[in-house]
C-alpha cells in the first residue's frame, strides 16, 4: 500500500447502465459511449470498464459496436480499457470473453466464482475460470479478479497454486449485489485482510447512493475506485447526475479533499503493471 503524501488513486468509470431514468441520460451507441468516456478522461478517469453490447445495451458476441466504440475512444483518449467477461447472459464461454479479441483491451474482469444475483444465479465454474484465465494469458490481457464472496479468495489461491493464474493481476471487490456481500466497511476489512497474495485492489459499489464506501476504501488503501451508470447515477442521497463525467468530477473532488491525487492513464498503467501505449 502506498501511504506517501503523493498517493495516486485510479478512478475507473463504467458508463453504460440499465433502466436509467431522467435526468440521467444513458449512453448506448458507440458515439455516445465514446463521447462519455472521453469526457470522463478529461475529468480525471484513467480506466474504463466496457461490456460488449449492441445498440440497445444488450450483451452480445458481436464485436462490431464494441470495436467501433474503441476506435472513437482512441482518437481522443489514452484511458485504460477493460473488457468484461461477466454479466448474466446465455452466451457461451468464448462469447463471454469475446472482448479479448480486440487488441486494445488491456485488462479484463475475471469472476472468481458463482454467486446469487437477486433471484438469479451468476454461474462461473472453476473450469470456466481456468478457460478465461488461459485466454487472457494468450491475449496478453491482465485479469482483474472479481470477488463477490470471501470464499472466492480460496479459488484464487487454488489457481495461483496450479500456476494457471500468474501475476500481474488485481483484485476487484464488487459489493452490494443482492444476496452477495453487502457494501459495508466490515465487508471491505474482511476481504482485504483475507487476500491470499498481495496485489492492488479496487471497489465497486452496486446501487450506490453516496460516496461513503468509496471514501472508506480510499482510506483503507484502495488502488482504484469506480463510478458510472453501470453502478449508480447517484453521488448523494436523491441526487442524480445527467452524465458520467459529472460523477467522475465529483469523486475526483472528493479524492483531492481527502488529500490524495488522481492517477493519469500512464500512471495507472505503472500502478497496475500494464505496458505503456
Amino acid at each position: 500500500m502506498n501511504t506517501s503524501i503523493n498517493r495516486k488513486i485510479i478512478v475507473a468509470v463504467a458508463p453504460v447502465g440499465k433502466d436509467i431514468e431522467p435526468p440521467s441520460i444513458n449512453p448506448l451507441t458507440p458515439q455516445e459511449v465514446a463521447r462519455e468516456v472521453v469526457d470522463c478522461t478529461r475529468a480525471g478517469a484513467s480506466f474504463v470498464h466496457l461490456h460488449v453490447r449492441d445498440d440497445k445495451g444488450n450483451q452480445t458476441e458481436d464485436l462490431s459496436q464494441f470495436s467501433r466504440t474503441l476506435d472513437l475512444i482512441r482518437n481522443f483518449s489514452d484511458i485504460i480499457i477493460q473488457g468484461s467477461t461477466g454479466g448474466l447472459s446465455e452466451l457461451s464461454l468464448e462469447e463471454r470473453c469475446v472482448a479479448l479479441n480486440d487488441p486494445r483491451v488491456e485488462v479484463a474482469s475475471l469472476n472468481m466464482g458463482s454467486v446469487n444475483f437477486s433471484e438469479d444465479v451468476y454461474i462461473n465454474r472453476l473450469p470456466d475460470i481456468r478457460y478465461w484465465t488461459r485466454r487472457m494469458e494468450e491475449t496478453g490481457v491482465i485479469p482483474e479478479l472479481e470477488i463477490f464472496e470471501a470464499g472466492m479468495l480460496t479459488a484464487v489461491a487454488k489457481l495461483v497454486e496450479e500456476k494457471v493464474l500468474k501475476p500481474p493481476f488485481t483484485f476487484g471487490f464488487p459489493l452490494g449485489f443482492h444476496y452477495a456481500l453487502p457494501a459495508t466497511p466490515n465487508s471491505l476489512f474482511f476481504l482485504t485482510s483475507s487476500l491470499p497474495v498481495p496485489a492492488p485492489w479496487g471497489v465497486v459499489h452496486e446501487s450506490m447512493q453516496d460516496f461513503s464506501l468509496l471514501a472508506t476504501a480510499i482510506a483503507m488503501g484502495a488502488a482504484a475506485i469506480r463510478v458510472g451508470f453501470e453502478d449508480s447515477v447517484y453521488y448523494a442521497p436523491g441526487k442524480a447526475v445527467e452524465n458520467n463525467a459529472e460523477l467522475v468530477e465529483k469523486i475526483v473532488s472528493l479524492i483531492h479533499q481527502i488529500g490524495y491525487e488522481v492517477a493519469t492513464p500512464s500512471e495507472a498503467r505503472d500502478l497496475l503493471g500494464l505496458k505503456q501505449l
